[in-house]
């Protein structure tokens, strides 16, 4: 690894990405790890227990739960006006429950990222970026996520809309990616930009992954997300949405859509970004990629384009995300260094929850998803053997400040495991000259903890990023913007 100030300002992101093949071993040697396994076939492999009896008579189930639809329950929490569940309980392939007893939290220790996997400890800035960043970061791609191919195809941009008004400009843009190597496969760039149309020189941008602004649970292609009722805006902090507060601020927001690059489904793995990389075929390899590294690499395009953009300050970009576009936009931060700040909401397991903790959605759940790296589905059942957990991947992001928000109906994303993560990555923010969180206890619900440059809040409410935009954009504006006057 270069230097840190070279490598935070010049790196492209396929360099970075490229630290991976240094980490990925074979399939043989991964077969070795895991007792039982003998090829990368088996490693593959989803083996769910099939002796399990049928949930409702399962005796491992929660008590005082009912079933809600089919595979989930809940229990006497019940379900909000607006579909927000609040205790959702699932049992897995692996025939495990989700627990919301806090006492059987936390079965493993979080990894400290300032000890390297020979036990020496990282006690200075250049051991850090020049060995155990990268060995933390090399553990994420080939184990976690997945590796981005270093050959992916050119991107061509095309405005294909123009429209003005209200003293904003506002374009559609989409990114046509290079399909001719494998033409059965498509995948696009989908975005819209829109600035301040009267602003002196280059501004700002927020680029908020699918659109940003609401509660977005269970949100895909083809989707509406959840209408907000009035009787929940009337408990919002301010009735502008995060748009308007963006612009009210003299900045610009982009909007991207992830799905256009890679579906988000797992039969959409043939197809897409992933799907034109491997011709149709599937995934072969345990570290192969998932969708959150297709998602992150279209993000990574976005600079691109928006560094090109005249009215556009490619230094003060910003990326933002809820549920499952928090988990993209805490992956695509760490990959390219490029993002100034990055807003993490609501964003649970395979985002800042930590992987070791047994709360509300866990491993279990997610270990076979399309988000994941092929081989990730071996550690269901598995968590401690994880090499990597998400205090070290909020870490990653040192020195640049990160925000993370949890909300109170929303136990399946764990805030308080979001919150032990943010204080994980706290040493290496200090070793790195930066400040903390601020505190090592669970704040009260709606309390900010934004005094440092690791900044979290919980706020009242449900799954969203609503509610925090105001505080978010309070703490953004100390590095990419003064407030509005």
């Amino acid at each position: 690894m270069p230097n840190p100030r070279i490598y935070m300002k010049h790196t492209p992101v396929h360099s970075i990405l490229l630290l991976g093949a240094l980490f990925l071993p074979s399939a043989a040697g991964r077969a070795e790890d895991v007792p039982g396994l003998g090829s990368a076939a088996a490693i593959l492999a989803v083996t769910p227990r099939t002796n399990l009896p049928p949930e409702a008579d399962d005796p491992a189930r929660p008590g005082n739960t009912r079933l809600l639809k089919p595979r989930i329950w809940v229990d006497d929490a019940g379900v909000d006006d607006n579909g927000n569940i609040y205790n959702r309980y699932e049992r897995t392939a692996v025939g495990t429950w989700s627990n919301y007893d806090q006492s059987l939290a936390n079965p493993f220790p979080l990894p400290d990222p300032l000890v390297m996997k020979d036990g020496k400890p990282v006690t200075d800035a250049a051991t850090w970026w020049n060995r155990r960043r990268p060995e933390i970061l090399g553990d994420f791609l080939t184990e976690v996520y997945g590796v981005i191919p270093a050959n992916t195809p050119k991107v061509t941009w095309e405005t294909t809309a123009v429209s003005e008004s209200g003293g904003v400009k506002t374009r559609t843009i989409v990114g046509h990616v290079d399909n001719s190597s494998y033409p059965a496969a498509t995948s696009e760039i989908d975005l819209t930009l829109t600035l301040p149309a009267d602003a002196a020189g280059p501004v700002p941008v927020m680029v908020l992954i699918g659109g940003g602004g609401g509660p977005r649970r269970g949100a895909g292609p083809g989707v509406t997300p959840t209408p907000v009722s009035a009787a929940v805006l009337s408990h919002l902090p301010t009735t502008l949405s995060p748009q308007e507060q963006i612009l009210a601020r003299g900045w610009g927001y982009a909007t991207y859509k992830p799905t256009s690059v890679q579906p988000d489904n797992s039969n959409g793995l043939t197809e897409g970004i992933i799907g034109l990389m491997n011709k149709g075929a599937p995934r072969a390899g345990p570290g192969e990629w998932g969708a959150l590294s297709a998602w992150a690499w279209g993000l990574s395009r976005t600079i691109d384009f928006l560094e090109t953009d005249r009215g556009v300050d490619a230094k003060r970009l910003g990326v933002e995300g809820n549920s499952r576009w928090g988990k993209t936009a805490l992956w695509a931060a760490v990959l390219d260094p490029r993002w100034a700040i990055a807003y993490v909401s609501c964003s649970g397991e395979g985002g800042a929850k930590p992987f070791r903790r047994n709360y509300g959605e866990t491993t279990d759940n997610i270990a076979g998803s399309h988000w994941m790296a092929a081989g990730f589905r071996r550690f269901g059942g598995h968590w401690n053997d994880i090499p990597v957990d998400s205090n070290e991947l909020i870490a990653l992001l040192a020195p640049r400040p990160v925000f993370v928000n949890g909300a109170t109906q929303d136990p399946w994303s764990d805030p308080r495991g979001e919150f032990m993560a943010v204080v994980g990555a706290g040493p290496v923010y200090r070793l790195l000259g930066k400040a903390d969180v601020g505190a090592t206890e669970m704040p009260a619900p709606n309390v900010a903890l934004v005094s440092g440059d690791l900044g979290f809040r919980e706020h009242i409410g449900f799954h969203s990023d609503l509610h925090d935009w105001p505080v978010f954009l309070e703490f953004a504006s100390r590095y990419i913007g003064a407030p509005a006057h």
